[in-house]
């Protein structure tokens, strides 16, 4: 008898197929001696649509709301259904004994794997493959230590609830507003929650007063001092009052009132987690989140340099680190090689800085592995990503940055200046980075400049050589970039009251870190967000978005409550039925809650094109093939292409540049601006026909037609400026 092997996707899938000897190709599969190697194309079955329970759901109706069907149903998606039919086939085969399931290890992965088991009805022996990284090593120790697939039941009820509490909750809020409100609305649990913390700092910016205030800084020839109060506030928000202190200290004689050495440490850098990966990938090289994550994909899939990204850990386990010198091996090529000799040829020194098992769930951090490097085949991109990856576990590997933090007080005329420094005594793990020895401290608002401080002892006579006001304004919170929205998604406790809950969210966050970026994308699909340079900004349709949805959904709260749950379900003590029950009832009254609102909601993407069956104006969205234009009467229906190719044809309407539209019954001319509308073929007509007659300047047709064109709809428009002329 032979085992079926289910992989995720078909790139995982020929790995592992290539190290268990499988090498005879059939149609979605790899077969071998003892192995038949499939695969997954992402999810091969999902839930079933509204329409699959009752074909009234096929129009959106706000009374149909809500959908509960008694009994979530499972359907092959349509588009992978050839995929779907090539592993349903191996599964039934006779001489099929056993199944692996060998896609990513972790809830979702879970997930794929037990949804076409069910849809296959699969009631044969399953085993589980649980690894963290891609290499050959991985893959053989992983299939010589398989575990009991019964092992991952919990994981796969909590994959379960997660899904069809989305399902619920997402469909059900989604029709409620787009019917109720006549747009293209929808609101989830992670996604709404996101969007209210753009919302509220851009809130919080628009209301922002900004003030004048002052500082004072004091040259005392060797090094300057800043001006503090006894509570170390060093603004100042009267200037006559800064400008008098400042008058009175300017020449005067001080001395050094208080001198403090201390000895510090900076310990290195945790290991990345995929979060901390994509913020720092934002903030060097203005990566977007998604972008990290597809290039890190393929480090791990294609070129097997790095272990599992979709991670939430920043830690490794005891069990890794004997591996630790073949993965340093393997990267001391290079520029990494100075960097690694040191660590090489001694007992590395590890800490629970690094390693410890209680904070790994099912994946440790992401780092290299040991597979032999050949930079020259990886891209720009990957070649950034795999850097950061690289440096930062060397840095997790160095000691401690040691320095002297020097903090001076000077005292003249009665006011006392402070003054900061720092003596390097061992770079330690930033001589990884080869960065000017800052302590990567945040700064803050009274914070010192740090500064060359020679030699100086406490009594010593200074002079106040020099005193100068300095003029500053307060300024708003700055608006999310990717990289400080990935840090609110995941700690978003401090919109949280309840201290239970906080502590819930430190655990799991606002989704998960193979999600966040994919909120994050779908915001700025959806148009609830868009991208100004780096920040991120709400549009009004995503303001008013979080006006129309009840305060619960547009809270963190409510996430960090299905996290709560869903771990305790995974960890098998919590009450699978009791938590759908929960949000059984909890959509009822989303539902209601939109139904019964008196809230307005007015759209911002009304174009100037009215529709050809009803005559309203057409919406322009975001669709996945471009961008449509939509009549907003549901009943009515009528979509069209909105992508247009702009034209050098004038509108003689407006005098704006017109766009040539594929329709279906031919094509046109169009005016975004004006809504203006002419067959191609009659708007050369037109200007042929003026330029035949030779009755109208050479000058007047260009008004409304390039050089380049062939003419542009002058119809009746050159006829009238003919007759005016004569």
């Amino acid at each position: 008898m032979k085992s079926i092997v289910l992989a995720e996707k078909p790139s995982v899938a020929r790995e592992i197929a290539r190290v268990l000897g499988c090498h005879t190709k059939g149609k979605g599969y790899i077969e071998g001696p003892k192995y038949v190697v499939t695969w997954a194309l992402g999810h091969l079955v999902t839930l079933a649509e509204p329409e699959d329970y009752d074909n009234k759901y096929k129009t959106w109706r706000l009374e149909d709301l809500p959908m509960l069907p008694g009994q979530m149903k499972l359907k092959v998606i349509k588009q992978t259904g050839h995929q779907f039919n090539a592993v349903r086939n191996l599964m039934k085969r006779a001489d099929i004994g056993e199944l692996v399931i060998a896609t990513d290890a972790g809830r979702e992965g879970e997930l794929v794997a037990r949804w076409i088991m069910e849809e296959v009805r699969w009631k044969k022996p399953f085993k589980r493959l649980w690894i963290s990284s891609q290499t050959d090593a991985a893959i053989k120790e992983g299939f010589a230590n398989l575990r009991p697939g019964t092992s991952y039941n919990n994981l796969y009820d909590s994959a379960v609830c997660r899904a069809e509490a989305d399902w619920l909750i997402g469909l059900n809020v989604t029709r409620a507003l787009t019917t109720k409100y006549n747009a293209q609305l929808n609101a989830g649990r992670v996604q709404t929650p996101t969007l209210a913390m753009i919302v509220r700092r851009e809130e919080e910016i628009r209301k922002f007063v900004p003030k004048d205030y002052w500082t004072v800084r004091a040259d005392f020839g060797e090094y300057f001092g800043d001006w503090q109060d006894s509570s170390h506030q060093g603004r100042l928000f009267d200037q006559a009052r800064a400008e008098a202190l400042a008058a009175k200290v300017r020449g005067a004689q001080g001395k050094i009132s208080d001198l403090k050495v201390e000895n510090k440490t900076e310990l290195p850098p945790l290991a990345y987690d995929l979060t901390e990966l994509q913020r720092d990938a934002n903030k060097r090289y203005g990566f977007s989140a998604q972008k990290t994550l597809s290039t890190l994909q393929l480090l791990y899939e294609r070129h097997k340099l790095v272990t599992y990204p979709r991670t939430d850990s920043r830690f490794i386990t005891t069990d890794i680190v004997p591996t630790l010198p073949g993965r340093l091996k393997s990267i001391a090529i290079g520029e990494y090689s100075t960097l690694v000799k040191p660590l090489l040829g001694k007992t590395l020194k590890v800490t629970k800085r690094l390693v410890d098992n209680s904070r790994v769930t099912d994946h440790h951090a992401i780092i290299p592995t040991d597979q032999a490097v050949m930079l020259n085949v990886l891209d720009a991109d990957e070649r950034k990503i795999y850097d950061l990856i690289v440096r930062r576990f060397i840095a997790a590997l160095y000691p401690p940055l040691a320095y002297q933090r020097i903090t001076l007080v000077t005292t003249a005329a009665g006011e006392s200046f402070y003054s900061r420094g720092k003596v390097i005594g061992d770079l330690g793990w930033k001589t990884v980075y080869g960065k000017s020895p800052d302590t990567g401290e945040e700064e803050k608002d009274n914070s010192l400049p740090e500064q060359v401080l020679q030699a100086q002892k406490k009594g010593d006579v200074k002079q106040a050589k020099d005193c100068k006001v300095h003029k500053h304004q307060t300024k708003p919170p700055a608006r999310y970039n990717e990289a400080s929205l990935l840090t609110a998604m995941e700690s978003p406790g401090k919109f949280i009251d309840s201290e239970e809950l906080r502590e819930a969210v430190k655990k799991g966050g606002l989704g998960t870190p193979a999600t966040r970026a994919e909120i994050i994308e779908k915001l700025i699909n959806t148009d609830y967000v868009e991208r100004r340079g780096k920040e991120l900004v709400p549009t009004s349709k995503g303001n008013q978005l979080i006006g129309l949805v009840s305060p619960e959904l547009r809270s963190p709260e409510l996430t960090a409550k299905w996290e709560q749950v869903l771990s305790d379900i995974a960890r098998g003590t919590g009450n699978k039925g009791k938590f759908m029950a929960g949000i059984r009832q909890y959509t009822v009254d989303l539902v209601k809650g939109v139904a019964t609102s008196e809230t307005k909601f007015k759209a911002d993407n009304i174009s100037r094109v009215k529709c050809p069956d009803c005559g309203q104006y057409l919406l322009a969205v975001k669709g996945k093939k471009g961008k449509m234009l939509v009549c907003p009467d549901r009943e009515c229906g009528h979509r069209e292409a909105g992508e247009q190719q702009l034209s050098w044809f004038r509108c003689p309407q407006c005098k704006k540049k017109m766009a040539i539209l594929e329709k279906q019954t031919g094509t046109v001319v169009r005016c975004s601006n004006c809504g203006f509308t002419e067959k191609l073929a009659q708007f050369k007509e037109d200007l042929q026909t003026a330029r035949d007659g030779g009755r109208v300047n050479k000058k007047l047709i260009d008004t409304y037609s390039d050089k380049k064109s062939i003419g542009t709809n002058l119809g009746d428009l050159l006829k009238a400026a003919l007759n005016n002329k004569e």
